[in-house]
């Protein structure tokens, strides 16, 4: 089964401040682990919702909005796709990866994001 971990957009990832060097040497560690047992499928980060633009169709018209956008709790700052047998092993994977941020960046860092488990195209739904 394969799962988008998305991580949410921090004020200072919204305001194209870099990450903390000791937290990307961290995740990064966590990654290389990853990648080795064959979980770790992709990662990236997203540069701030400034230099983007949203487009949407309503009413047979398409628009576009461009950024910055609202609520940076609320946009996509960075993800991770991971092949794992269970949601409990993918979510199990996230805690880990939230649980290196409390450890680098201290109990009072505060960050979130979702687990979607990857439609597949043969039936179009999960595995």
């Amino acid at each position: 089964m394969k799962f988008m971990l998305i991580a949410n957009a921090t004020k200072d990832s919204e305001a194209g401040a870099p990450p903390d060097p000791r937290l990307m040497t961290a995740i990064g560690k966590l990654s290389e682990e990853a990648a080795r047992s064959g979980v770790l499928i992709s990662t990236g980060g997203l540069a701030p919702s400034a230099m983007g633009a949203k487009v949407r169709l309503s009413g047979g018209k398409v628009t576009v909005t461009d950024g910055p956008f609202t609520e940076a709790r609320e946009i996509v700052g960075g993800y991770a796709i991971i092949e794992v047998s269970s949601k409990e092993e993918a979510i199990a994977f996230s805690k880990r990866f939230w649980q290196v941020h409390a450890e680098v960046m201290g109990p009072s860092y505060e960050g979130g994001g979702e687990i979607r488990q990857l439609f597949y195209e043969s039936g179009c739904g999960p595995s």
